[in-house]
Order: structure tokens, then C-alpha cells, then sequence
């Protein structure tokens, strides 16, 4: 068998049964290891921008995917944003019924080109909408790990 020939069916694939013992550790990068860390030790975003292109990046990465800079120019920005796209989750991987819908939404962080993907909180399924302004809530200092997961959920900014 070629390697550009097209298996049709399941009964000509070859499997080799066993265990392929893989250990492996994912680091963050550079980049990616301040951004975490600022939001461990300060509950803040930070964001770095192309020189040649003015865009900013978030989160932040070493060079700029339009004209290839390398980016030093780190800009701390908003912790708000706001909802660009969303969706309600009832079904947990295991396609059982969650006990309360999820909401997942892409916030762009205010004052950047990028933005994140993360849970709503405090706010139900039927008030979303696009557009929404959106704040990070953050765990408490002595409980942040240098992840995603420091930052609990994004809230609705209450005006007033």
C-alpha cells in the first residue's frame, strides 16, 4: 500500500495493539509565561504590539503573524471586553445533561486585536447578547496557578 493510496474501508486499516508509554510536558513559551504570570501575581492582561502593523496582540505571542516582526512592545490592557460570539452548553463530554447551561463566549479584549475564549458568569443563557461589555473575574490571589483557569469567568459590567 502507497502512502497517497485512500483506505475505503475500515477492515484494510492496521493497527498494532499495545501501549506506547509517552511522557511529555507543554510549556506555555515565552510570551505565554509573562502573560500567565501577570495574571497570577496581579490579576491584569498584558498584550504586546506589531511596530510595523499596529496590531495588538491577545493574547500575546513573539511575532507578528502578518508581516513576521518580532514583538517586544508589551502594552498592559483592559481586564473588559465584550461578547463577539457565544453559545449555551446543556451536555458535558460525556453527553450528560449539565445541572446548569454553560456559557461559553469569544470576548475581544477591549483595546486589543484578539480575545479569549471563556465561561459567562453571573448572568443567564436569555440576557446574552453580542456586543455585551463583559470584566474578568479573577480567582483570589492565593488561589491562581498561572492559567487560564485564574480567571473564573467574564461577568457583565454593571453600569452604575
Amino acid at each position: 500500500m502507497g502512502l497517497l493510496y485512500r483506505l475505503q474501508h475500515m477492515h484494510e486499516v492496521r493497527t498494532w495493539e499495545g501501549e506506547v508509554p509517552i511522557f511529555s510536558r507543554y510549556t506555555v513559551g515565552i510570551a505565554g509565561e509573562r502573560f500567565f504570570r501577570e495574571i497570577k501575581d496581579y490579576g491584569r492582561f498584558w498584550a504586546v504590539r506589531c511596530p510595523r502593523c499596529d496590531v495588538v496582540y491577545f493574547p500575546p505571542r513573539l511575532y507578528c503573524e502578518r508581516c513576521f516582526a518580532h514583538l517586544e512592545d508589551w502594552v498592559e490592557v483592559p481586564t473588559t471586553g465584550r461578547v463577539h460570539t457565544f453559545t449555551v452548553v446543556h451536555l458535558d463530554l460525556d453527553g450528560n445533561l449539565l445541572p446548569k447551561p454553560r456559557i461559553l463566549a469569544f470576548v475581544q479584549i477591549d483595546g486589543t486585536d484578539g480575545g479569549l475564549v471563556h465561561d459567562l458568569g453571573e448572568v443567564e443563557p436569555e440576557e446574552v447578547c453580542i456586543g455585551m461589555c463583559v470584566e474578568a473575574v479573577f480567582k483570589e490571589k492565593d488561589q491562581r496557578r498561572g492559567s487560564i483557569t485564574d480567571i473564573l469567568y467574564f461577568r457583565p459590567v454593571r453600569l452604575g
